[in-house]
């Protein structure tokens, strides 16, 4: 049972989970072990959305940026996310869970590339809750490639330029059934955005905590909840709450 009533439910949340590698290096362990527990924190979010009737979930798993980052590192962050998939995946489906990726899947390494594939594949008939893993991705990147097949549908005669919208240009981002970010946290104390979901992150709330994602559990997830629930969302105008 709910450990409080939310009134405002989010429809989407965010996360940047940060801070894995710090976890991990405080406790001398090497940098990959926090990302190996930070996998270890999304099943027990998933349940905390069901239990909130939250319906969509997206996190930050591995940026374009991230390539910059050793080659083990990245291999083994590989292996983490293939083993959440092992692991959890049965479970998820099993609660009506969908998987869906964001991001350029191509330059992925097979294995890791094919396991996400079949995640998609085996639960995109489930409807109670979306998680969003975001793979390769870039909120800039997503911007320009939506720009670009934008482009080359007016070019193709499939589209007029004076058809693209506000909500229109949404369907060229990944995923364009997604809703836009009510809620985006980010741990490990940093108060950045870090190039992540930039085109729906217009209006979300931002909550950004002091805890590592390793160590980010229900209750930390709860108090972010309840810090969106105190807040009065404008949209621009006076008053919407």
């Amino acid at each position: 049972m709910a450990e409080f009533q939310l009134r405002k439910i989010p429809a989407h949340v965010a996360f940047i989970m940060d801070g894995n590698g710090r976890w991990a290096k405080a406790r001398g362990l090497a940098r990959h072990f926090g990302h190996k527990e930070a996998c270890l924190r999304l099943r027990e979010i998933f349940d905390t959305c069901l239990e909130y009737g939250i319906s969509y979930s997206s996190y930050y798993a591995f940026s374009t940026e991230n390539w910059d980052r050793p080659q083990e590192e990245i291999d083994h962050l590989m292996d983490y996310l293939e083993e959440f998939f092992e692991r959890d995946l049965p479970y998820i489906k099993s609660k009506g869970g969908r998987i869906v990726i964001s991001g350029d899947l191509g330059r992925i390494r097979e294995k890791t590339r094919k396991t996400c594939f079949e995640a998609m594949d085996s639960t995109k008939d489930n409807s109670t809750h979306t998680m969003n893993i975001c793979l390769n991705y870039g909120g800039r990147d997503e911007i320009v490639r939506a720009a670009k097949a934008f482009v080359r549908d007016v070019e193709e005669g499939k589209v007029a330029i004076d058809d693209l919208t506000d909500e229109t240009f949404k369907n060229y981002l990944w995923n364009p059934a997604l809703p836009d970010v009510d809620l985006m946290i980010r741990t490990s104390g940093e108060v950045r955005l870090s190039n992540f979901m930039l085109y729906r992150l217009a209006y979300a709330e931002l909550v950004f905590v002091e805890v590592k994602w390793p160590d980010f559990r229900r209750p930390q997830f709860i108090e972010c909840l309840k810090e969106f629930q105190k807040r009065g969302r404008r949209f621009g105008g006076l008053e919407n709450e």
